[in-house]
């Protein structure tokens, strides 16, 4: 569709499914889905107790915090209002879509019900748990809920450096608000595979018409290493670059063979840093 003519709303509709369903996709690859148990098992926030004699210790097992930091990158644009991909925006959709038929309205209500609860408590209690501190010192005390631990961590630590995320988290420290963002971050990424799997169903039964290659394009890396046949020209420095990728090539420009020392494309500085010395 160009710019200037009017959407309707079902290629509306249409347009926000399909960004809905190749960021999910995205998602769904990431390596914490992997093992599918484990990812739900990580939104319960498990606590270990081990009581001795004198003291109560508590243990938490966690991911290395990188493989976290990832999949709240992929999950991000799902969570965000303003992007195409936002979840409620996919959620309302097929509200629309599926108004007439009970059975698929009743789940699409109940997980809109259900992501409100979990990505956006507008309670303290619905968050699950808070952390209260105070500084003996001072006399000072703090507390803040689960959730604005997590959004601390999610956009003061990792995907942005909200200076007042950071200053509402940074009493409790990196390690309370990574261990509040895992069940966040998990249960936003279940969330995500549950919708993205309705609407596969969906689409598979007829009731929605989406692009076959929303589901079939490559939407995530599994190998980052390749090796592909290739043609190589090459040409003196200053010498006009083709216009097009289907152009004939300009004057000048010669295929690279098996026979040409490529040993005169290495630069003398390629592969150095300017100061590998630490201070």
């Amino acid at each position: 569709m160009s710019r200037g003519q009017t959407e309707t709303l079902d290629e509306k509709h249409q347009r926000l499914l399909e960004a809905f369903v190749l960021r999910a996709r995205r998602v769904e690859e990431h390596s914490l889905a992997a093992d599918w148990d484990a990812l739900v098992e990580l939104t319960r926030m498990s606590i270990n107790v081990r009581v001795d004699r004198v003291e109560v210790r508590i243990s938490y097992e966690l991911p290395p915090e990188e493989v976290v930091e990832s999949a709240a990158a992929r999950i991000r644009p799902i969570l965000l209002e303003q992007e195409d991909c936002f979840h409620m925006k996919a959620l309302l959709a097929l509200g629309y879509i599926c108004r007439a038929v009970p059975r698929d309205a009743a789940w699409i209500r109940a997980a809109r019900a259900e992501w409100r609860t979990r990505v956006s408590p507008s309670k303290r209690d619905e968050s699950g748990y808070w952390v209260m501190v105070a500084d003996t010192s001072t006399g000072e005390e703090r507390d803040l809920d689960a959730h604005g631990l997590a959004t601390a961590w999610i956009y003061g630590d990792v995907v942005h450096h909200d200076p007042e995320r950071r200053k509402e988290g940074d009493t409790f420290g990196l390690r309370d608000r990574f261990r509040a963002a895992v069940p966040l971050v998990a249960w936003a990424m279940v969330g995500t595979i549950e919708l993205l799997n309705f609407i596969r169903a969906l689409n598979e039964a007829g009731v929605l018409k989406l692009r076959q290659e929303v589901f079939d394009e490559q939407v995530a890396l599994k190998s980052t290493a390749w090796e592909e046949r290739a043609e190589v020209y090459y040409a003196p420095v200053g010498a006009q670059p083709p216009s097009l990728a289907s152009s004939p090539m300009p004057e000048g420009w010669l295929p690279l063979s098996k026979a040409y020392d490529v040993s005169v494309f290495r630069h003398r500085i390629a592969g150095q840093l300017l100061n590998t010395e630490r201070a």
